[in-house]
């Protein structure tokens, strides 16, 4: 392999890819940002081949060159913006808060599978669950690059710190001084505790998802804000908005509905939660056009948060752009 052989550097790296877009999205918070991380990872294993001295695994060695990129995409101008996203509409009630996170996309669920962080080092103290969940991946893009790169890497991967020193080119003490801040930091960032959601895909789930499609798709306003708890947040990252609270949601719900156009949501999964495609037709060629997507977080038999994506996002999720 380190004489050049390409057919075993593919079979050497490939078992490693999703974990690794997987890494690399939690530090960038784009999908599309982690396959481009990852391919940069991989050429710059192969070019460097000859220098791998096996000192540490080929997955960690991996990780580090992963993680180095990542942290280089941070600090880099040239890093992809989003596109900026229309202010609301007068006929829209005006937000009640404002999200510090601009940059985030949703994670299908079809690429979690068969990924090996599933089962992370002793050092890990982060559930798996919870740590691909949208809030926690948010969190993460309000600590600095290092910070964010030092706490998934111990806390939730479980690399031990003299593993993530040598990744990151320093010492043990500066990465437990920056897993140390990381960690009070991320608290900030995340909501209160609140009631575990029902498991995935589970009865419960599932009757929660069938309430929302049925509430949506009818332009019940009443229906809807019945499944929010009390503290529930609706969220659009790239708007910089947030509207919380049943009374704020239910005057945005409202405005939504007040336009008499015709809606469909097509389930699937994102960050181990659930997710719609928002669909609406179009009332001249009565053909159903994507709108976005919501991802749903859940807690007990409530939703308490929906976070609004817009169509960049659909193709991701094989989800169509149309619906007859």
């Amino acid at each position: 392999m380190q004489a050049g052989d390409p057919d075993a550097f593919a079979e050497l790296v490939e078992g490693h890819r999703r974990e690794l877009v997987l890494h690399c999205y939690r530090l960038l918070g784009s999908a599309q940002d982690a396959e481009d991380a990852v391919q940069e990872t991989f050429l710059a294993a192969w070019q460097h081949i000859a220098g791998f001295e096996a000192r540490s695994s080929v997955r960690t060695w991996l990780y580090r060159i992963a993680t180095n990129r990542c942290l280089a995409a941070l600090r880099s101008a040239r890093r992809r913006q989003p596109d900026k996203v229309a202010v609301l509409a007068a006929r829209y009630p005006q937000p009640n808060a404002t999200s510090e996170v601009m940059w985030l996309e949703p994670y299908p669920d079809l690429l979690l599978e068969g990924i090996a962080d599933a089962a992370p080092g002793p050092d890990a103290r982060v559930e798996a669950r919870e740590a691909i969940s949208l809030a926690f991946v948010a969190a993460l893009q309000l600590l600095p690059p290092r910070q964010r790169a030092v706490l998934v890497l111990r806390d939730v991967l479980g690399f031990r710190a003299k593993e993530v020193a040598a990744m990151l080119d320093t010492g043990e003490d500066s990465v437990s001084s920056a897993l140390r801040h990381a960690r009070a930091n991320l608290q900030k960032g995340l909501p209160p505790p609140g009631d575990p959601p029902p498991a995935p895909n589970s009865q419960a789930e599932r009757a929660i998802i069938e309430h929302l499609a049925t509430a949506y798709e009818a332009g019940d306003v009443a229906a809807l804000v019945a499944l929010l708890t009390e503290d529930v947040v609706i969220t659009a990252p790239l708007a910089d908005m947030q509207f919380v609270g049943p009374a704020t949601a239910g005057r945005l719900f409202e405005a939504i509905f007040a336009q008499a156009r015709s809606y469909r949501l097509i389930d699937t999964r994102a960050n181990g939660q659930p997710a719609f495609g928002v669909y609406v037709r179009d009332p001249a060629t009565r053909v159903f056009h994507a709108n976005g997507m919501v991802v749903l977080t859940l807690a007990g038999d409530r939703i308490r948060a929906m976070t609004r994506f817009d169509n960049s996002v659909i193709a991701k999720f094989g989800l169509p752009r149309r619906l007859p």
